[in-house]
Order: structure tokens, then C-alpha cells, then sequence
């Protein structure tokens, strides 16, 4: 996908979380959390910083096992997910890191979300 591509999609996307959260445009950091909250599967509820956190590790790990950098090796005691690097991950620029990202989070959210 083009960067102008990723781009439109990306900015479509965080129109639909603006109407259906009723919040302002998410960066790509509160939608690696969103992924996280819906990763683990409990549904809403109150996390600490250092869940928070995990959280958007959890949807990083999830993101990039698209690519087959990781898998999921199982849950914990908790029912936390938890992702094994099977592959390292190259030294991506900041822009190619950001428009990576932004495809995978796109493609994640496409089961939810049309985009045109």
C-alpha cells in the first residue's frame, strides 16, 4: 500500500473512532491501546500506567506477527496474552516505522470499519 494510501485509510479510520467513541482523533499510540484492551478480551475497565503500557505492547506483539515477527506463546494465570519475537525486527526509519504501524493498525480495524 502507497503512503498516500495508508494515509487516507488511516485518517478514515480515525474518523469512525471519533463518532463512535465521541473523542477526539486518536494517535497511533491510544489505538495500539485500544488493540491491547480488545487483545485481552476483558472488556473495559480501569488499568494502571504500567497495564497501560503492557497493553500497547500486547497490540504491538499482536501487530507484528502479522509480518511474523511474533507469536503468541499463551495466556498467564490472568489471561494476559503473551508474544514470543520468533524473527528481529529490522531497523525501520521513523517514518517507515510510523506508516508500518499505521497500515497494520488499518488492517486490524478492517473487520470493524469499511474503508473506501
Amino acid at each position: 500500500m502507497k503512503a498516500s494510501e495508508i494515509n487516507r485509510k488511516w485518517s478514515e479510520l480515525q474518523k469512525a473512532v471519533v463518532k463512535d467513541f465521541d473523542t477526539e482523533a486518536p494517535d497511533i499510540k491510544i489505538m495500539l491501546f485500544l488493540i491491547g484492551v480488545q487483545e485481552l478480551g476483558k472488556g473495559p475497565q480501569t488499568f494502571s500506567k504500567r497495564q497501560k503500557e503492557e497493553l500497547m505492547h500486547i497490540a504491538n506483539c499482536r501487530l507484528f506477527s502479522e509480518m511474523g515477527f511474533y507469536e503468541l506463546r499463551g495466556l498467564d494465570e490472568e489471561g494476559w496474552p503473551h508474544w514470543e519475537l520468533i524473527k528481529p525486527i529490522p531497523n525501520y526509519t521513523l517514518l517507515e516505522q510510523e506508516m508500518i504501524m499505521k497500515s497494520l493498525i488499518v488492517d486490524y480495524f478492517s473487520s470493524i470499519y469499511t474503508f473506501t
